[in-house]
Order: structure tokens, then C-alpha cells, then sequence
């Protein structure tokens, strides 16, 4: 009779948790807002260079270079560059090549700082210490050193810029959580877990990690704009995505040292990343209240 009692109720509380959590996220007109308005700049970074009838790299000899916007007639929605590209374009390619580098920088960041973070918090003791001054360690290397050293000897790529990004992106998430789990592994439900003779993994995976959830994702929502702002400090410098590829970043640049001449070259892209960053942080706001387990 105990085991058919208990199924059931397994399945129900489940089913109650994130359900509350849903409902109170469709609540946050805010959050459900920039969920919109993230998607509506997803969709057009996919699909916005094969509305435009020009490519990319195209240089419209028609026009003289810098055509101001909105030229109809020619098609240049945003206007032309200095060279004479379309901007709709490149801004939507730029976005696309901008939030590819962050979300795969912010898995990469999550995966291995939460199961770092969380380990050495639920351990504790020595094995904290030293899981913790190796992160101290990487903290003390000279960043943009390490991004040069990689250029140098491998050569500029988007992949590099991933593997440089994404190869310590992951040390504020892992002390965040470190911190966190510092806290939990005192709580009631992880001693009774200990208790029962579950083995560590279990533990960090099913008790210690579900309650992280809400900062986790809030510091996720923060990570992509920061990534995208590195990406763009890398590409001003000239470290980051190269010809014939483009960024926002790297847009923002260029548009900077035109702004007297061509203001709307650096307009487009900075309205573009301004959203990205608005959108970001409210969304976060709203799933660390639905995801909050307090709330629950």
C-alpha cells in the first residue's frame, strides 16, 4: 500500500512544481515580453539575410558608399557601409554569429561550472580547497594574453573564439554555485539524503543542482550579453570574427569610426544589441521568480 501511495504522489508534486513555475512565468508580463522580443530577433537573424535581395559581401556599385536609410528602391532597408555592403544584412548576420558564440560559451560555462561549483561545495573540506584555488589560478592568468597566445599559434577562427571564451567563462558560475552549495548541504533534505546512504553523484545531481536552478539560469541570462560584449571587445581589437564573416561586435566597431559621417551605421547594430541586452535581463528576472524554490 505504501508504494502505491507514494507513485502517485511522485508524480503529482512533480507535475504541481513546475506547473506553479509556468504559470507564474506567463504572469510576468515583463519576462513574457523580452521572451517575445528574443524570439522576434531570433527569427530575423535566421531568416532576415534571405529576405533582402543582397548578399552579404555584395557591393552595390549603384550607390555611392554610405547610402544613407531607408533606401527602398534599392533595397538597402538599413542603408550601405563604407564599402557599400547592405547593412539589413549584415546586422542580422552579424546577430547570428554574435548569439552563436555566446550560447555555446554559456553551455560550456554552465555545464562544467555548476558540476565544478557544486562539487566542491557539497564536499567541502580539502577537496573544496583545492577545487577552489585552481579556479583562483585561472582567475590570475592574464586573459587577453591567453586569447593571443591561441591567435598566434592556431590562427584566427570562430572556433578559436569559442574555445577561448568558453575555456574560462565557466570560473564566476563555479564560485557562484560553490557558494550556494555551501549553503544546501546543511539543509534538512540533504542530510536525510546522506542519511538514506545515497551515493555523492546522486545527491549533487538530485538535490543539490534543482536547487540552484534559479540562480543558474538568472547568471545564464546575464552570461550571453557579457559574451557578446566580449566578442565585441575581441573584435575591435581584431582578435575576434574576421572577413568575410561578421558580428555585432565587429559592426559596432566599424560604425564607431564613421559615426560623423554615418550615424545609422552604428545605430542598427547598437538597437540590435540593446535589445538582446534588455530582453536578457528581464527574462532572467522573471525565471529566477518562477524557478525560485521558496515559491514553490
Amino acid at each position: 500500500m505504501t508504494e502505491t501511495i507514494a507513485r502517485p504522489l511522485g508524480v503529482d508534486v512533480g507535475r504541481g512544481l513546475w506547473s506553479a513555475a509556468r504559470e507564474r512565468l506567463l504572469a510576468n508580463r515583463a519576462a513574457v515580453l523580452a521572451a517575445l522580443l528574443l524570439a522576434a530577433v531570433l527569427v530575423a537573424a535566421f531568416i532576415g539575410p534571405w529576405v533582402s535581395p543582397h548578399a552579404m559581401e555584395t557591393v552595390d556599385w549603384s550607390l555611392s558608399p554610405l547610402a544613407s536609410p531607408p533606401s527602398f528602391t534599392n533595397g538597402h532597408w538599413f542603408g550601405t557601409d563604407a564599402n557599400g555592403r547592405d547593412l539589413f544584412v549584415r546586422v542580422w548576420a552579424g546577430t547570428r554569429i554574435s548569439l552563436l558564440v555566446a550560447l555555446l560559451a554559456s553551455v560550456v560555462s554552465l555545464v562544467i561550472g555548476v558540476a565544478w561549483g557544486a562539487t566542491a561545495g557539497y564536499l567541502g573540506g580539502r577537496v573544496d580547497e583545492w577545487m577552489m584555488r585552481f579556479v583562483d589560478v585561472l582567475y590570475a592568468l592574464p586573459y587577453m594574453f591567453f586569447v593571443i597566445v591561441l591567435t598566434v599559434v592556431f590562427g584566427r577562427s570562430l572556433w578559436l573564439i569559442f574555445v577561448a571564451i568558453g575555456a574560462v567563462g565557466w570560473l564566476t558560475m563555479a564560485r557562484i554555485v560553490r557558494g550556494q552549495a555551501l549553503a544546501l548541504r546543511n539543509r534538512g533534505f540533504v542530510e536525510a539524503a546522506m542519511a538514506l546512504g545515497l551515493p555523492t553523484h546522486r545527491i549533487i545531481a538530485r538535490h543539490i543542482v534543482p536547487n540552484l536552478l534559479g540562480t543558474v539560469v538568472v547568471y545564464a541570462t546575464l552570461t550571453v550579453p557579457q559574451l557578446i560584449l566580449f566578442e565585441s571587445f575581441l573584435s575591435f581589437l581584431g582578435l575576434g570574427v574576421q572577413e568575410p564573416l561578421t558580428s555585432l561586435g565587429r559592426l559596432v566597431a566599424e560604425g564607431a569610426l564613421g559615426i560623423e559621417r554615418a550615424p545609422w551605421q552604428l545605430l542598427f547594430p547598437c538597437a540590435v544589441l540593446a535589445t538582446i541586452l534588455l530582453a536578457l535581463n528581464f527574462l532572467g528576472d522573471g525565471l529566477r521568480d518562477a524557478l525560485d524554490p521558496r515559491l514553490s
